[in-house]
């Protein structure tokens, strides 16, 4: 049985929440060593906590070891057309390696989907890269659908959503 609680992040917990997500993007995306704090991060509370964004947490014993979010939809995506639905973005899932493969991503996006439902969000967006060992895979299994995927040769980005009923 899993230890975890998973709960929204709560305001003394931002700075190592914060500290967490950067580093894991910086892990996953050595590009991005040394690029400056993305917008959502730099002004977490506004984005997450004061504004129509949702970040979740996950501990074990009080040891932070994973994070989900969304974000209001910015329709940055010429191709995706969300002009009449409201979407949210899906960002910066981040699971520590030893709680892998556990359930526990999924646990956090079930978390997630609710929290989107309760919020009378249509559709849930996301964006993935089939270099990221298992994304795809996993969000299929999470009921969302391939929608788009750029040919650009390095990135080839993926969007994917789930439409809510």
């Amino acid at each position: 049985m899993p230890n975890w609680i998973i709960q929204p992040v709560p305001r003394d917990a931002i700075d190592e929440v914060v500290v967490f997500v950067d580093s894991a993007r910086r892990e996953l995306f050595p590009q991005l060593a040394d690029a400056p704090l993305p917008p959502d991060l730099a002004r977490f509370a506004e984005t997450y906590l004061d504004g129509e964004g949702v970040f979740l947490e996950a501990r074990d014993q009080g040891r932070l070891v994973a994070v989900i979010g969304y974000v209001p939809y910015d329709h940055r995506f010429a191709q995706l057309d969300y002009q009449r639905v409201c979407v949210v973005e899906v960002v910066r899932l981040f699971v520590l390696p030893a709680y892998r493969r556990h359930g526990l991503a999924a646990a956090l996006f079930a978390a997630l989907r609710g929290a989107a439902e309760q919020a009378g969000v249509e559709c849930l967006y996301l964006h993935t890269h089939p270099f990221l060992p298992g994304a795809i895979a996993f969000w299929e299994r999470q009921g969302f659908v391939v929608i788009d995927v750029e040919q650009d040769p390095v990135w080839q980005t993926t969007h994917m959503q789930l439409t809510l009923a």
